[in-house]
């Protein structure tokens, strides 16, 4: 019987997910593919703009940029999908029985589908400019289930926080546009991290995953720091937006 269970929640996960995707591209001409050139377009603006301003001589900023544009994007999407989740899908609660947990978990996962296949551009923008993938590119891999963990643990928060609080939609994206700016994504950490300011940039655990990414793209030794502490702020994210979820769930239909 758990068999049968988890196999059918399986398959309802797998139908969400495709939904996600589907509803995200359904008005757009260019589809998925919109997910290709969107980084591609807003590397070149902020190349542009804060290379100029910045005097950056590098050849390879726009893969620094790209790279952190990228995990950013995903973090930001999903969690922001997460968190309408529960409201999002409010007819099918109330006249289906699914569990609940699967809306933010898909929410999560579809975007991951779709920022997994955005990297593309970064392998390809990247061998362009002469950034070549070496043997430490294999951190990559930790470094995104990482990241996976740590979007999870904060969309599953926030999707329950969001059924109680309305407000909390316009909150995040505040919250979202500060985290932007402690994740060093348009311009070099280097400056700021031998600083007396570098806490602000450390104790943001998606910045030490960027990071982490990075140090993968350009061949560079992983700073281990930075991944356990990413590991543990999205493993402790997780396992107490599961709890709060979870004992909090039988009350979503009376507020959505």
């Amino acid at each position: 019987m758990d068999n049968d269970r988890l196999m059918q929640n399986r398959f309802i996960l797998s139908e969400l997910v495709k939904k996600g995707i589907r509803l995200k591209y359904r008005r757009s001409y260019l589809g998925i593919l919109w997910s290709l050139l969107e980084p591609l377009l807003t590397m070149i603006v902020l190349t542009i703009v804060f290379g100029t301003l910045m005097g950056v001589n590098d050849r390879s900023f726009p893969v620094y940029i790209l790279s952190g544009r990228l995990l950013y994007g995903f973090f930001s999407q999903s969690t922001t999908a997460a968190l309408k989740s529960i409201r999002a899908n409010s007819s099918i609660i109330k006249k289906v029985y699914v569990p609940k947990l699967l809306y933010p978990l898909s929410s999560i996962l579809f975007n991951f589908i779709i920022f997994c296949i955005s990297l593309i551009v970064l392998a390809i923008v990247a061998i362009v400019l002469g950034v070549y993938p070496t043997l430490y590119l294999l951190q990559a891999i930790p470094v995104l289930f990482v990241l996976l963990i740590l979007s999870l643990g904060c969309g599953i928060i926030l999707s329950t926080v969001g059924v109680f609080f309305r407000d909390m939609e316009y909150l995040w994206t505040i919250a979202l546009m500060l985290i932007m700016y402690t994740c060093a994504i348009f311009y070099k950490a280097d400056r700021l991290l031998s600083s007396k300011w570098s806490f602000v940039l450390k104790a943001n655990p998606l910045f030490c995953v960027i990071e982490a990414f990075r140090s993968a793209v350009f061949g560079n030794p992983l700073n281990i720091k930075y991944l356990v502490y990413a590991t543990l702020f999205g493993s402790i994210a997780t396992l107490f937006g599961i709890f709060i979820f979870k004992k909090n769930e039988d009350k979503f239909i009376l507020e959505i």
